[in-house]
């Protein structure tokens, strides 16, 4: 294997495996910080070491002994008392439960759930609980995270070393919540959870469109927050919603990896096992009887794709519907542009594009490439070629996914092409 493929492996293998390792040594040394620089030492030894001695078999098991092994030496090298190394010993093995609600009262048996939990501190700002997990958890980058929220990169960065260093000076204990702090700390992790999905759905960078495993790991943690918080629709809105985005991933891109758009897609190959489980779960959340929240009303949205078998089915003006409503609880601008999507398949691309086109000056969104995408795509069905066209170039430069980025080359050069006829 050349060196070049044995770090494309490394990159693949921690993007998939860092949140596990991280957590289980955030378990053993009690410093988030201090469980990332042996993490990430371990992700240096791989790449020193597997492209002369070839990657092994299983390298994920691989990265998590190494990464224990240097916890093992700071102990020594720091005269840790044997009892520490009898604690430690009885820690190595990740232990599962499946009664959650028993485990509520104790501690969480799930790393991962207990790391998240600790990351969303409150004593923490929200901005840096978000980052700060979607880096640990997530395995995103700052420059992924900075896109996912539209800020700076170096403004992400900072966040990500002051939280670390706070959690660090306040002896955040690695544990669950009481039931009586639960609900605080839960909207933080649920918008955690939401962007770890969001950036396994659609890839902000890379060459593949989207990244299945980091929507599986983001559905797991959901499907955990479910059972341990029965009575929170948020909880099941936002269950839902993940559930029913993954039945559609066999549909989501061809044999050579393009991505095809939710209206080509061919719907037989939707996975209905996932959409009966997401259905179930919004159903759930309509049984509590509270108000929806973003989550549950996007669960909702998504629900109507998912009823209608072909995409002519679809029921274009309730989703508008559904989007006003959530823009009245979520507004944003990326909600508006949503919102003006419906709008235009329900009435028309023009009243779409009055949407967009009001959208145009807004400082958040002057690096969205969605932007000129959709108000591309309104302007491609007006008949409007040669100003689709840019748009879409415009949205093409934006980008930094390889895969959409020719995707949107292609309709920028269809466009070219019915403009001289």
């Amino acid at each position: 294997m050349t060196e070049s493929r044995v770090e494309r492996t490394v990159d693949a293998v921690w993007r998939m495996e860092s949140a596990k390792i991280i957590a289980s040594l955030t378990r053993m040394v009690r410093d988030v910080g201090l469980a990332e620089d042996l993490a990430q030492d371990a992700l240096v030894t791989a790449l020193e070491k597997w492209p002369v001695s070839g990657v092994p078999d299983n390298p994920g098991a691989w990265l998590m002994t190494t990464a224990k092994n240097r916890a093992f030496d700071l102990f020594r090298r720091n005269k840790m008392r044997d009892r520490k190394y009898e604690e430690i010993g009885r820690d190595m093995n990740t232990r599962q439960v499946e009664d959650w609600d028993a485990a509520l009262d104790d501690h969480i048996e799930d790393d991962l759930l207990r790391l998240i939990f600790m990351t969303c501190h409150p004593i923490l700002s929200t901005e840096a609980r978000v980052a700060l997990t979607l880096r640990l958890l997530g395995g995103l980058t700052t420059e992924e995270i900075a896109s996912a929220y539209l800020v700076p990169e170096p403004t992400v960065a900072q966040r990500i070393v002051r939280a670390k260093r706070t959690l660090a000076a306040a002896r955040v204990p690695f544990e669950l919540p009481p039931k009586d702090e639960l609900a605080a700390r839960l909207s933080s992790v649920l918008e955690v959870i939401y962007l770890m999905f969001n950036e396994g759905y659609s890839a902000t960078t890379g060459g593949s469109w989207f990244r299945p495993m980091l929507c599986k790991e983001a559905l797991r943690l959901g499907r955990i927050l479910a059972s341990i918080a029965p009575a929170e629709p948020e909880v099941h809105g936002l269950v839902a919603l993940m559930e029913i985005q993954s039945s559609r991933f066999k549909a989501r891109v061809g044999a050579d990896g393009e991505p095809i758009l939710l209206m080509d897609q061919n719907r037989a190959l939707w996975d209905r096992l996932y959409i009966d489980r997401g259905l179930a779960a919004l159903k759930q959340a309509e049984r509590i009887g509270k108000p929806f929240g973003p989550y549950a009303l996007q669960a909702s949205i998504a629900a109507c794709h998912a009823r209608a078998r072909e995409a002519s089915e679809t029921d274009w003006t309730r989703i508008a519907a559904l989007y006003d409503a959530l823009s009245q609880v979520s507004p944003s601008p990326v909600v508006e542009l949503n919102r003006a999507v419906a709008l235009s398949m329900a009435f028309g691309p023009a009243v779409g594009l009055e949407i967009v086109d009001g959208l145009l000056e807004e400082p958040s969104m002057k690096n969205y490439h969605l932007l000129p995408s959709v108000r591309g795509d309104f302007l491609m069905k007006l008949g409007r070629w040669d100003e689709a066209g840019e748009a879409f170039k415009r949205a093409a430069s934006m980008t930094r996914n390889a895969r959409e980025q020719e995707l949107l080359l292609r309709r920028a050069a269809e466009c070219a092409a019915n403009s001289t006829k």
